[in-house]
């Protein structure tokens, strides 16, 4: 009976609920301007606890046909259409007989892009077999073994005159840690340059670096039109066992616009725009023989014996409220997402499921 007690307690403080219902927060603007450098991510922070649900907030007013073209000052009001909340776009008019002429430039973006800009371009999850069978750096006309801009390096292949390459540096390689299937290797974009002189031998001349270039690393084309919308739709994620794979930058813990690998990628549904809510997994307390809860950090080997003996013996503890990531960049097994919400420092082995919302509020 204690033991059922205890577990019912658990599980109500980590009870949570997801509902198609709009949470306004408290202290909120009835209207808001919008300024240059303004977010479609930032507006609806100041309305929503979700932030990410802004195109159901927008979605069923009539007076923005695309909710993706909001401008620098236009007028937002909230009202209520049947019981539910919206934001009412009024246009700002000029005085003048001209008006306001807008281009789709102009308008606003779901999140600010110099957040992920560099990624769009760089770095990628490829086939480790298939990074091996790149064209590989041999070294280049400078003495140094670092190679940076405006230096010439040698490559090992015939390669078109002319053809501009991205130079990556071969990075960690990444496994499922349930099934140990490989997940992909990390290719980091070193420099980009452009073939001067073809062979057997090829000589590139190196554009811009973001690392120095050294023998071994790997040259192949820069993806064509590697750039999200600015007016991407954000929507709920729903793929089953994704996990916080890898931080970018290879740090412990992530924080608000960190870059975090995922362990899911297009084969799997996941597609750019979907938004996950960050999870650490729930720990297991285990009720020894003197009905007295035994944390992780307490638990003896008789302990740990004990609950892999007796299930009853072992209680997972509900799961813990992290934040929310927004995947912006997919590959064929995994992607990239940025962190848009952190209650918590983020961390490897995270879980994601579908977006939800705390009782209470966020």
């Amino acid at each position: 009976m204690k033991r059922f007690t205890l577990f019912a307690l658990l599980s109500l403080i980590g009870f949570w609920v997801y509902a198609d219902v709009l949470t306004l927060k408290p202290g909120r603007p009835d209207t808001y301007v919008v300024k240059k450098g303004d977010t479609l991510w930032d507006i609806s922070a100041m309305f929503l606890n979700d932030p990410w649900r802004w195109p159901k907030l927008w979605g069923a007013n009539p007076q923005i046909a695309n909710p993706h073209l909001i401008f620098p000052g236009d007028r937002l009001t909230l009202v209520f259409i049947d019981g539910e909340p919206r934001l009412v776009n009024k246009p700002f008019i000029h005085n003048s007989p001209e008006g306001r002429i807008k281009s789709k430039s102009d308008a606003i973006p779901l999140i600010d892009l110099a957040l992920i800009e560099p990624y769009l371009v760089q770095n990628r999850i490829v086939d480790p077999e298939w990074l091996q069978q790149q064209p590989m750096v041999l070294g280049g006309e400078s003495p140094s073994r670092h190679h940076v801009a405006d230096n010439i390096i040698y490559i090992r292949g015939n390669l078109p005159e002319g053809t501009k390459l991205g130079i990556y540096q071969p990075g960690r390689q990444f496994e499922d840690d349930s099934s140990g299937e490989s997940l992909g290797q990390e290719a980091i974009l070193t420099a980009t340059g452009r073939v001067i002189e073809s062979g057997d031998i090829s000589k590139v001349l190196l554009l811009n670096n973001f690392r120095e270039t050294i023998a071994g690393f790997r040259a192949f084309s820069l993806e064509d039109d590697a750039f999200m919308s600015a007016y991407l739709m954000p929507h709920a994620g729903t793929v089953a066992g994704a996990k916080v794979l890898a931080s970018e930058k290879d740090i412990r813990e992530m924080g608000k616009f960190d870059i975090a690998y995922i362990n899911r990628g297009s084969k799997d549904g996941v597609e750019a725009g979907q938004v996950f809510t960050v999870f650490k997994p729930g720990a297991e307390v285990v009720i020894g023989n003197d009905n007295i809860p035994v944390l992780p950090d307490e638990q003896s080997a008789y302990d740990k014996l004990l609950a892999a003996m007796d299930s009853d013996s072992a209680v997972k503890l509900p799961n813990l409220y992290r934040g929310q990531l927004m995947v912006f960049k997919v590959f064929d097994k995994t992607s990239m997402g940025l962190i848009l919400v952190d209650k918590r420092p983020v961390r490897v082995g995270d879980l994601l499921t579908q977006p939800v919302t705390i009782l209470k509020g966020e």
